[in-house]
């Protein structure tokens, strides 16, 4: 989900590490995520996101594509 100003066309993979998570609950959640960047037919991608809970996901991987953009962003995640 992303909310902002976006120019272009990219994909994107990330990996990541999350830290406060005390039990595999803790990741359910919206999260969410200020941030602005760019990347001209490839580049390094980061993100910070955040949820209720205080669970914290650093992600980074590779774009790919001409994008640019600014924007307010976030992710839900759910558990059956």
């Amino acid at each position: 989900m992303s909310f902002g100003l976006t120019i272009g066309l990219s994909t994107m993979e990330l990996v990541g590490r999350a830290r406060n998570l005390h039990s595999p609950r803790d990741l359910v959640g919206t999260y969410s995520a200020i941030g602005a960047g760019a990347a001209l037919a490839g580049g390094a991608a980061g993100v910070v996101l955040q949820n209720a809970r205080g669970v914290v996901l650093e992600l980074r991987g590779m774009k790919v594509g001409l994008q640019l953009s600014a924007a307010v962003g976030g992710v839900t995640i759910t558990m059956p």
